[in-house]
Parts: structure tokens; sequence; C-alpha cells
């Protein structure tokens, strides 16, 4: 049967979504003749005309009273009587695809005086008990690990009634909310088009996206302006680990007035468990094409800006003390992997010296530079100290994410060096040998048990280690990690997790640890099952990605025209965003061309060349960039004042060297980002 894109009809292909009404014109959405979403049974419109115990109330619904068709398009009209007046309530249903329809609310009020303290909504009904959120930056599947490590420092979701989690549309990097079923292998998404409200009672309130939660069915909720999670009303989550109060988020309606806003409503199956998101991604993707890498800095630009900022944070001491160190001066710490990233130097000053930089020391330099951190004694488990303490003169720390991105880094400059044949690596063979030794006798270790995501760093070492010395238990040791955490994560009932050192919940790094460990497996054995594990840990980090330019009020963001594309929000816990998507972007690229998805392809050299923003002309640049209503440093006693901030004092060598690592692999690859 050929496709009839008809909002309205039962002749249909299969997986599209279709629009109907029932005898009151109120809209119905099925797929495969199953009711997946519908209006509330108070009916299709809702406004909220007072407020008081810091919530919306004095709720009056309307149903629609005439529709109209207009080829594939339907029109809806209705009023809501008010005291004072009407208010004029128009839908607009469009078809954008066989999955997809758009559509458009616009109120008008009709009143002669304003109409004060007032709360606009849509909202739809997805029926189910096994319904499972997700939503981009924010609740992965409802943040299970969070929960049981610190539930009030993140948003959770229990299923349970009466729990709600809404969210300021500017908090989201892809702007939205889904619900899957497991049980009817089914996944909804409302997409909104973001933006601040007309007539609110904060001066920067925008529209808020989100969920409500009861016995029977999760209702999607679009609001003008409140917001709140873990059954707390009108707070955001503002600090690191607590909420703040964001109160009365009222709007007032002038007379004649006309407020409108887009949504956007998909449903498709769901082929396997913990997919539900993937489609709402690359829709989102689609939508905001976040793609245009050529209004960003350039390459040849960031790479040399962050070399000459690089050395000032360099140290050679007496007794073979020498590196970069993770504060500015040299007088502080030489840290490898997570924040310091030391240690990625050693590979990277090798790639780029000679065609990008022209600098005869840096040979010294990473010769120096990976023999001392090399000196680092291990431990019986393969962990070793990553920070030596200049002012101290001595080791310490030492962690899996650490340990694991300092092992790569060593793997990947013995295997630069192998090729080049410039430096003596026997003091880096024999460190990466030891350590791998260990780990892979740990992992293989019956008992190996790890608690979150952040072992699957040690993946990648393994697999360069095992190309690098023909040692079969490395290879052994990273197939059963990986093979580990497909088994907890792919289903997302354990979401990636556990991936960075100040927070104990889904983050992307966690992600990241599980895409960079199942795409080096990918790459030794072709093997595509490797490759769709990757694809699914990919598509969850990117769903940090930011996908448009956030506006911001005044501020040192708007001091600089900040665009927030390409950014990469850092956890639940954690909502700024940072630079950090630069440390994959290399990896979203290839998997960009293995997959022929030029999409992939883009959005690698935005998240690239964007995140350069905000770096000064000494090439200092910070972190915590405050696009919502977040921080985590400064003063922080106003809500209203943190979003447009941003703290540069947090600057940390990763936030240099990421860049250097970054341009390193696509120079490898081939790849000229400024083409």
């Amino acid at each position: 049967m050929a496709c009839i894109y008809l909002l309205s009809t039962s002749a249909v292909c299969a997986n599209t979504l279709e629009l109907q009404f029932d005898e009151k014109q109120e809209p119905r959405f099925t797929l495969n003749g199953q009711t997946v979403l519908r209006a509330p049974s108070d009916g299709l419109w809702s406004v909220a005309t007072a407020w008081s115990g810091n919530w919306m109330r004095q709720w009056v619904h309307a149903s629609p009273q005439k529709k109209e068709i207009r080829g594939t398009t339907v029109i809806l009209h209705g009023t809501i009587s008010l005291p004072s007046g009407e208010l004029v309530i128009r839908d607009i249903y469009t078809r954008e695809k066989a999955s997809l329809i758009r559509g458009q609310r616009r109120f008008e009020w009709k009143g002669k005086q304003p109409l004060e303290q007032l709360t606009l909504s849509i909202q739809f009904d997805m029926p189910g008990t096994d319904l499972r959120p997700f939503m981009p930056g924010i609740l992965y599947y409802g943040n299970p690990s969070g929960n049981k490590t610190n539930p009030r420092a993140v948003p959770v979701w229990r299923g349970e009634p009466a729990e709600f989690a809404i969210f300021e549309d500017h908090r989201y990097p892809m702007p939205f909310v889904v619900l899957e079923s497991p049980k009817a292998k089914q996944a909804v998404a409302v997409h909104t088009k973001p933006s601040p409200v007309s007539g609110g009672n904060h001066l920067d309130q925008w529209w808020s996206l989100g969920l409500e939660n009861s016995r029977t069915q999760t209702r999607f909720v679009l609001y003008s302006g409140p917001i709140g999670y873990n059954k707390q009303r009108s707070v955001a989550k503002a600090r690191q680990r607590q909420s703040m109060p964001y109160p009365n988020a009222w709007i007032t309606m002038q007379p004649g007035q006309i407020i409108e806003k887009e949504f956007l409503i998909e449903a498709y199956p769901v082929a396997q468990k913990g997919a539900g998101f993937r489609a709402a991604l690359y829709t989102s993707l689609d939508r905001y094409k976040p793609f245009h890498y050529q209004r960003f800095p350039k390459f040849r630009e960031i790479i040399e800006s962050k070399y000459a900022y690089a050395l000032s944070r360099w140290t050679d001491r007496a007794h073979g003390v020498a590196g970069f160190c993770m504060y500015p001066g040299r007088d502080n710490s030489i840290v490898m992997g997570w924040c310091g990233q030391a240690d990625s130097m050693g590979y990277s000053l090798q790639v780029l010296e000679g065609k990008y930089l022209r600098d005869p020391s840096i040979r010294d330099k990473v010769q120096k530079l990976l023999d001392f951190l090399a000196s680092s004694p291990i431990r019986h488990d393969g962990l070793f100290p990553v920070e030596y303490s200049l002012k101290q003169d001595e080791w310490r720390g030492g962690d899996p994410v650490s340990c694991g991105n300092a092992l790569l880094s060593f793997a990947k400059a013995i295997e630069t060096a192998r090729h080049r044949q410039q430096f003596n690596t026997t003091r880096w063979e024999h460190f990466l040998r030891q350590v791998c030794d260990r780990v892979a006798q740990r992992i293989l270790n019956r008992n190996w048990n790890p608690v979150s995501t952040n072992e699957a760093f040690w993946v990648a070492p393994l697999v360069r280690a095992f190309q690098l010395f023909g040692n079969d238990q490395y290879r052994q040791a990273a197939l059963k990690a990986a093979q580990n955490y497909v088994a907890r994560h792919v289903s997302m009932d354990e979401p990636y997790w556990g991936g960075t050192l100040d927070a104990s919940c889904e983050d992307k790094e966690g992600a990241w640890a599980a895409f960079q460990a199942f795409f080096e497996l990918y790459k030794l054995t072709k093997d595509p099952t490797h490759l769709e594990w990757a694809r699914h840990a990919m598509d969850v980090m990117l769903s940090y990605t930011v996908v448009w330019d956030i506006p911001q009020p005044p501020g040192r963001l708007a001091d600089h025209h900040f665009r927030s594309t390409g950014w990469t929000v850092v956890s639940p816990q954690n909502q700024h965003v940072d630079v950090f998507g630069v440390m994959y972007s290399p990896e979203v690229y290839q998997m960009g061309t293995i997959l022929k998805d030029k999409r992939l392809q883009d959005l690698a050299k935005v998240m690239y060349r964007s995140a350069f923003q905000l770096t000064d002309p000494l090439g200092h640049q910070g972190e915590q960039i405050q696009h919502t209503n977040f921080a985590q440093s400064g003063n922080m006693s106003d809500v209203f004042k943190l979003r447009g901030g941003y703290s540069e004092t947090w600057s940390v060598f990763w936030i240099t060297a990421h860049f250097l690592n970054a341009a390193a692999k696509f120079e490898e690859m081939g790849v000229n980002l400024d083409e």
C-alpha cells in the first residue's frame, strides 16, 4: 500500500504517526493502530489563572469548538472563557514526515484588562505504566545511579505517582523529551522550539518542558515558566549539590497580546530496550543543523594559540622532573589524565611538530615529559599516582579514569615514536607493559566487578598495548571489560555513569568511556557487533551536545557573543557546559566516515572549533560556562543572576591539552578542519 500522509485516516503506512479526533474534536495520536498520545481528559487546552502554595492554581480547561482541514493541515479553534474576558486559542497541526507532526499553539487575550498570574500550557498524555524518561543532559532513564549515590544532587525519576521533572527550555542541549515503553516497544518524543516567554514575571523567564507522572500515564508538559523536580515545586537545579527557589514564574498577558509556542510530536517503534531516545536525537540534529563550522575560529589558529599557552605551564627541574602544570604558573602540580592531561602532550606534540608547530625544543620536551611520567610508582592493581606535587616533591592520587586516560596517551606516544624513530621509548614501554599486565590480570579475575563505567577507560590502552606487544591477555581483558559494560548499559537500566571525578551519576564522560572502549575494539576486530555497541554509547554521549545557540542575558557570555552550539553539558549534577567534547570530536568524525553520515563529520568540526570561544588573546580559557540557571563558583546567592556568567578561574590544563590531542588525531586521520 502506498503511504497516505493525511493527518486523520486509517489508510496509512506502517510506523506512520497518525492524528485522529474523537467526538469532542480532541486529538489522539496513534502508531500502528495503537494510541500513543492523547489530549488530557480535562480538555485539550488548559491554563492556570492564579498562584498559591508556590505553584499554579485555578485551572480552567476547554475543548476545540471548530475543526478545519486544509490539505494535510488541521486547524482547531476554541476559547477559554474567564471572568475578565476570553482567551482565544488556535492549534495548527502539520505533518513534517511519517513519524513527526508539528504543532503550533496560539493564545490571544481578548480581555480589556491585563490577565495576571497566568500560566499557559501544552499538555499531552502517554498511556502506560512502564514508561521510561529521557531528557538530554538532564535525566537518563530516571538517573538510577545518581539516585543511589546522591539523589539530592541530581534530578531522579522513580516512576512514582505525582512525580514531575520540568526544566527551563535553555537547560536542554537538545530540546526534546522522550518516553520509551519497553512493553509496547515504542517511544514518543515531544520536541520544543525554545523561547523566552513574553510578559514573564521574571526578567529572563523562559518556557519550560518536562513530564508529570500518574498511576496509568505520564504527561508531557510545556509551561510558560514553572519548573521543578524531585517533588520540589518552583525550584531550579542551580547548584552542584542542591536546588534553589525559582518562585512565581507566572506571566501577565496584555489586552490584544498574542503568544505562540511551537512543538513537535514524534513516535516510532523501538527495536531494542534502551534505544528509544536515538531517533529523537537525530531528529533534533536534523531540525537544528548544528553543522556550520566555518563561523568559528580556524584549526591552525586554535593549535598555535593553545600551544603558546601550554608553554606557560611547562616546567623543567632537576632530577628529571619535567611536565606541564595543571594550574597557571610553574609551581603547582603535574597531573596525568582527567583534569591535567600532561601525558597527552607526549603524543600530540610529536604529531603536530613541523606542520603546525615550529619549535625545535619539542622533541626534548616530549622525551623528558614521558620519561618523568613513566616514573610514577605502579600499585599491585595497576593504578598509579597521577599527580606529582612540585611543592611537596611527591606522587599522589590515582583512579581508573585518570590512569586509563594517561595509559592511552603512553600507548599512542609509543606508536607514533616507533613510526618516527626519534625517541627512546624504553621507559615508556616498560611503564605501559607493567600497568597493562596488572590491569589485565585484575580484569580477567572472575571476581572483577567494577562499580561504574569508569574502568571502561582501561579498554582502549589494553587494545593498543595488544597491538604493540602482542600479549593476548591484553586483548582478552579488553573484550571482557567491554562485554561487561554492554551487558550493564545498553538496555539503559543502568545508563553509562561515573566517568568524572566530581559527580557520581550519569555523565557524558561515562558514555565516552564506553564509546571509546567499544570503538577501539571495533577498529581491532571489524566486528559489526562492536560497531553497534559503539553507536549506542556514542548516541548517549552526543545527547549532551548543544545543537542550538542559546540566547544569553547581559553578562560575560553576551559580552563575547557566545554561541553555545557544539559545547557539551557536563552531567545531570553539573549543569554547565564545557569544552570536553573536543576530546572525542575526532572519533565522532570517524564514526561519520564509517557510517557514511556527513552530519556526524560536520558536527565533529563544530564541536572542535566552537569550543575555542572565550579564549583570550593570551591563550587563557576557563571552564564553567553558565548557559542556564546553574553555577559552581562566584556569587551564587541569586538564582536569577546565574545565567550568562562565566567562571574563568578554573583554568585547568585539560582545557589546553584536549585541543592539541584532538588536533593530532585529526591530523593523523588526514582531516583538515578548515576545509
